[in-house]
């Protein structure tokens, strides 16, 4: 019985000892071990330079298949993808030390450092694979059916990566950066590309000071400088990287990193933040101590309120040293806003405009962070009746905004989590100056009849208008430039959450997200939001809702994104000929609703020719010029001078109730008078 006790004992303190054991933390991991694990040592019969000396420009190369002579080279790894900031790509250089040529290979696979770590001397057996460009930069991947144009090639499949990558089984080197100057980052060195460089007096630009490495799943470039060049040399970060939420580095030293290039902008990939060492001051550039932690001793803390009392004319400067402590309320992300962000604290709220782009990739700018603002040389503007914070810049036309370089010395991460933003609940009865730059939650409005079935803005920025159930209104504006301005705007009735601001004594909403106007329930009257029946943006080409028929000309209806970037819409120009072309939909039921409406967006350019023409018919014969047709009445664009697309409203389809129909759109232009036009965002609704 004591011997059994004694080994209960025993076994007991040994699972506690595993237990705790295996409850160890400290991300901190060993190289595997890969002796002898799957590897190979072969004889290279090419080196990195004979190698890309086969690629000639403009076309793939693709290497003999298996039944030629094996065709191998070896290098070694230069990169390693194990903080997820380099992805899909191993980098290799002919030589561990002072190499003279680097290489890309494409693979379609993860965690490559766990075969082929950084060191490791690899052979590739080149039969069946190919060479390709990308962004200019010459890489080994496979021609196949996915590798869209003649200069393109795919990723190594990672299933025949074990059949063409081998790790030698009895070399591992120790990698040594080659120190090379920005200015050397040319085309003299582009042998290079690929290669592990050394960077020394580096320093991440001003204008990027003090923000992360990369936001959130996004990749970005950080501007680096060495004093050696004023060309733009950049570091490509990838927001999947273990490091991306890091600040930059905001001293001066040693960058290493990999040397690589996209078209004309030479960039270079951290492996890891450890290979960093930027932490010298004073820095090139005079900057003499960590910048990005803020002080507060002698700074005197000032509300919003305070702010705005500081205002005694057209522009005036603030000199004392104060300190600004907000919440960010809105910022850029929609594209609905440029250039500026709303912050508030328990006072007020205030439109703080900077000249930078793509602020809310910036974790200072994040809605829902508290930041702090040196306030101590910006300045206060009354635009259009609104109070903003800002500087003096004349460069930033109207706004007056905080330059880019002057961000990290303005602008402070409190370090403190998100935390969503409260709304200031009103009525539109109730909003006073007061309210202006707050963050509200405007309680039971809908838009007014007149703007059913628009979107929320045209070709240029636009106002909708919002009421009540007692019939108060507020205009809600849209940059055309918002991602959601072409979505079509609720019919409902619900809250909407807006930043509030003024413009010439008539109050407006910005709303940062389409999801902050989400109209769903009832409208006043107690009908019901219209239903989209039938809806086309033209996004991906002129599918299967539209048939085009070309009567008289070779020219067609296509579309096009030209001048409106993501947003894509259908075209028809006949240039100097004569054409008749149909754009016909496909059939569409108008059953199961009491009313029913169409609406289109249209946009006339150029010589003023026949206008567009919208028809509907209920009697298809499959050919356009013998089907009886009846024309609709409907607001097309009549400014041919300029771009701009218009909205028709809502077109009566009621006549047509329970039956089913087509709608087409008639091109016609002739030998001497031919528009151009612009047609998006149709839409058959019910309600």
């Amino acid at each position: 019985m004591k011997k059994y006790s004694s080994f209960l004992r025993s076994l007991y303190f040994m699972m506690a000892a595993l237990l705790i054991t295996g409850c160890v933390h400290d991300d901190i991991y060993d190289d595997p071990n890969l002796a002898g694990y799957e590897c190979k040592d072969l004889t290279a019969n090419m080196t990195i330079a004979q190698v890309k000396a086969l690629k000639q420009s403009g076309v793939a190369y693709v290497f003999p298949d298996a039944s030629a002579s094996e065709m191998i080279m070896e290098g070694y790894v230069s990169s390693t993808d194990e903080t997820g900031n380099i992805y899909k790509t191993i980098y290799i250089q002919d030589n561990p030390q002072n190499p003279t040529h680097g290489f890309t290979i494409s693979v379609d696979a993860v965690s490559t450092y766990t075969k082929f770590p950084q060191g490791s001397k690899i052979y590739i057996k080149l039969n069946g694979l190919a060479l390709g460009t990308y962004g200019g930069l010459i890489q080994l991947g496979v021609k196949d059916a996915a590798a869209s144009g003649a200069d393109a090639v795919s990723r190594i499949p990672e299933s025949t990566v074990p059949a063409h990558i081998f790790r030698s089984c009895t070399e591992r080197a120790k990698i040594v950066p080659k120190i090379l100057t920005l200015a050397q980052m040319s085309a003299a060195n582009d042998n290079l590309l690929g290669a592990l460089i050394q960077v020394n007096n580096a320093e991440f630009d001003r204008t990027v000071l003090c923000s992360n490495f990369a936001p959130d799943g996004t990749s970005v470039d950080r501007r680096i400088n060495d004093g050696t060049t004023t060309a733009t040399r950049v570091v490509r970060n990838s927001g999947f990287a273990s490091f991306a939420n890091q600040i930059l580095p905001s001293g001066n030293g040693t960058f290493v990193g990999i040397m690589s290039k996209f078209n004309s902008t030479y960039q270079m990939y951290i492996n890891n933040v450890a290979d960093l060492q930027m932490n010298k001051f004073p820095r090139l550039d005079g900057i003499t101590a960590d910048p990005c932690a803020l002080d507060l001793t002698g700074l005197t803390p000032k509300t919003v309120q305070e702010v705005k009392q500081m205002f005694s004319g057209s522009l005036t400067e603030i000199t004392g040293n104060y300190v600004l402590k907000g919440k960010v309320t809105a910022n850029d992300e929609t594209g609905n806003l440029f250039k500026y962000i709303y912050i508030e604290d328990a006072t007020g709220g205030i439109r703080v405009n900077i000249n930078k782009t793509n602020l809310y990739q910036d974790a200072r700018f994040k809605v829902g962070k508290e930041i702090y603002i040196k306030l101590n040389g910006l300045y206060i503007r009354n635009v259009n009746g609104e109070l903003q914070l800002g500087s003096n810049d004349p460069s930033s036309a109207i706004s007056y905004r905080v330059k880019e370089e002057d961000v990290y010395k303005t602008f402070f991460d409190s370090k403190k989590p998100l935390a969503a933003s409260v709304p200031t609940e009103r009525t539109i009865s109730q909003l006073t100056m007061a309210d202006v730059g707050r963050w509200i939650k405007l309680k039971d409005v809908e838009y007014i009849d007149s703007d059913l079935g628009k979107n929320y803005a045209s070709g240029q920025a636009t106002n909708r208008t919002l009421k009540d159930c007692v019939g108060n209104t507020i205009l809600l504006r849209t940059s055309h430039f918002a991602s959601f301005a072409a979505e079509e705007i609720d019919g409902g009735r619900g809250d909407v959450y807006a930043i509030l601001s003024v413009f010439n004594g008539t109050y407006q909403l910005w709303i940062p997200k389409q999801i902050h106007a989400d109209l769903d329930n009832p409208r006043c009257d107690g009908s019901i939001p219209p239903t989209k029946i039938f809806a086309e943006d033209f996004q991906n080409g002129l599918t299967a809702n539209w048939t085009k028929v070309s009567v008289a000309g070779t020219q067609e209806w296509t579309t096009s994104n030209q001048g409106a970037g993501s947003n894509y819409y259908a075209v028809m120009n006949g240039g100097a000929f004569a054409n008749e072309d149909w754009l016909v939909s496909s059939e569409i039921s108008l059953s199961g609703f009491g009313n029913y409406s169409l609406s289109f967006d249209s946009d006339g350019m150029g010589a003023a020719g026949l206008p567009l023409q919208v028809f509907i018919t209920d009697a298809y014969t499959g050919n356009p010029t013998t089907t009886n047709w009846t024309q609709l009445t409907a607001p097309i664009d009549t400014n041919l001078g300029a771009w701009g697309f218009i909205n028709s409203g809502l077109v009566n389809l009621n006549a047509y109730a329970n039956k089913n129909v087509r709608i087409a759109f008639k091109y016609t232009s002739s030998a001497t008078a031919s528009t151009t036009w612009e047609l998006d965002n149709v839409k058959v609704l019910g309600q």
